[in-house]
């Protein structure tokens, strides 16, 4: 369905607004990274520090390039969040292989934070999940993965 507003005016403005899919995702996840930070402040954590965190661990040693398309972060963004995980000791960045790339990996300090966290996340998703039952949940992630694997096609 293709949509064309006649006009902007307020009725067609409500319209889009109701109907854009960026608009909406981009409201819902402030919202949601208002609640996770709220669960991840005793851990002295941000939720997109403790996403970052997550990956570095699943995945690491990983190249930033790989982290960056992990995330579906810029490598500026990716890099300005790096370097204050890396200025508290939670990861290092270093030469890789390929000395033109750079690897982050977890410190034990950061397995540390990472596992205090970890605690509060699940406090933060179990509200989550209680407010919109594990199937409702499910199928969210579920559309939520779609739309990422659509969009990296174009």
């Amino acid at each position: 369905m293709r949509i064309k507003p006649k006009s902007l005016d307020k009725v067609s403005c409500l319209e889009m607004g109701r109907t854009c899919l960026c608009f909406n995702i981009r409201k819902a996840a402030r919202a949601i990274t208002h609640l996770y930070d709220r669960f991840l402040r005793p851990a002295g954590l941000r939720a997109t520090q403790f996403a970052l965190l997550m990956a570095a661990r699943i995945n690491g040693p990983v190249t930033l390039t790989r982290l960056a398309k992990i995330t579906v972060m810029d490598r500026t963004t990716l890099t300005r969040n790096l370097v204050v995980l890396e200025k508290r000791g939670f990861i290092t960045i270093q030469s890789g292989e390929d000395r033109r790339e750079r690897e982050v990996s977890l410190t034990p300090i950061g397995y540390e934070i990472l596992e205090k966290a970890a605690s509060l996340w699940a406090q933060a998703q179990g509200h989550i999940q209680e407010g919109l039952g594990m199937e409702r949940l499910e199928n969210l992630l579920c559309d939520l993965k779609e739309t990422i694997t659509l969009i990296r096609k174009v």
